[in-house]
């Protein structure tokens, strides 16, 4: 049976900030444009910002994430961001160690020439005192012998989607990965978060995604009414396997590979990936509230609309 195409998405995201009266605005970093490669090539894209800003200049950070910078000189009672991108996705089934490979098994070693550039995304980041995280990652290893890793890192990711329970949570951040186990709960960047830390703890390279969710509307592209994160930023994980390089998988929806995931920004830690961030000068009550809208639809969809 032959799998069908992946169509050609885009996606539009809206995010509007509204005040009581005018405000100043600070200096906004947005980091929404879609991040290339092999498997996810950006045909077009646009950034609307409203008040123009002043200065917009693009950038590409320590992880290579396209980054643009906006300053502004005047005060408005809005302030709005609008990103439209078209993309060719196509993604690749992933790439699963076969018995030859040096991590087929775990645990295995990094080559010593790729170890030093990954120790950033093998060393942990948050506090596990009583070795709660450790003790979690550590139930997928199999009592007897080595355990064939992707069995380890399938295992982790549905069984996060299985046994935890997806919430929005309006506060900003991620929260403590010991708090993701204790509720057995949280949001696409907790989850994603959690899994990274229990990884690392293991010794596996892991690093944090962000990006959008495409949830298909057509019977043909499978997995219908089965994903949660839609209609918002969605975030996963990312690990490395020597000879297989960076894996994609997906704890909230149980997603291995890049199918229906749309890479945006690659990080050590969910703080240096924040899709829009920035400041405004004003008393905390001008704030009136945020309004996000996000839309991912096959191409085709957007040109019979």
């Amino acid at each position: 049976m032959i799998a069908p195409t992946m169509p050609l998405l885009t996606i539009h995201h809206k995010t509007c900030y509204r005040y009581a009266r005018p405000v100043a605005f600070g200096e906004h970093r947005i980091m929404l444009h879609p991040r290339d490669g092999h498997d996810l090539r950006v045909l077009e894209g646009s950034l609307d910002i409203t008040p123009v800003p002043m200065s917009l200049r693009w950038i590409h950070d320590v992880f290579g994430n396209s980054v643009a910078i906006a300053t502004f000189d005047e005060r408005a009672e809005t302030l709005s961001f609008i990103s439209t991108a078209t993309v060719e996705h196509n993604p690749a089934e992933p790439c699963v160690p076969t018995p030859d490979d040096p991590a087929y098994f775990y645990p295995f070693l990094y080559d010593d020439e790729e170890f030093p550039d990954l120790v950033q995304f093998i060393t942990p980041q948050y506090g596990d005192p009583q070795g709660e995280l450790s003790g979690w990652a550590l139930n997928f290893l199999d009592a007897e012998g080595p355990t064939p890793t992707f069995n380890i890192l399938s295992g982790m990711t549905h069984g996060i989607r299985d046994a935890f329970t997806y919430r929005k949570r309006h506060e900003q951040g991620t929260q403590h990965p010991l708090d993701t186990l204790q509720t057995r709960s949280g949001t696409c960047r907790d989850y994603a978060l959690f899994m990274i830390e229990a990884l690392r703890r293991l010794g596996i390279a892991a690093r944090f995604v962000s990006g959008y969710l495409f949830v298909p509307g057509d019977r043909a592209y499978g997995n219908v009414g089965s994903y949660v994160g839609g209609g918002s930023t969605h975030a996963w994980v990312q690990v490395y396997l020597p000879s297989a390089g960076w894996i994609e998988f997906d704890p909230t929806n149980g997603i291995v590979g890049t199918r229906d995931l749309i890479r945006v920004a690659v990080a050590r830690d969910p703080r240096q990936a924040i899709p829009l961030h920035g400041t405004y000068l004003g008393s905390a009550d001008a704030f009136v509230g945020m309004e996000v809208s996000i839309n991912v639809v096959s191409a085709t969809e957007t040109m019979e609309a």
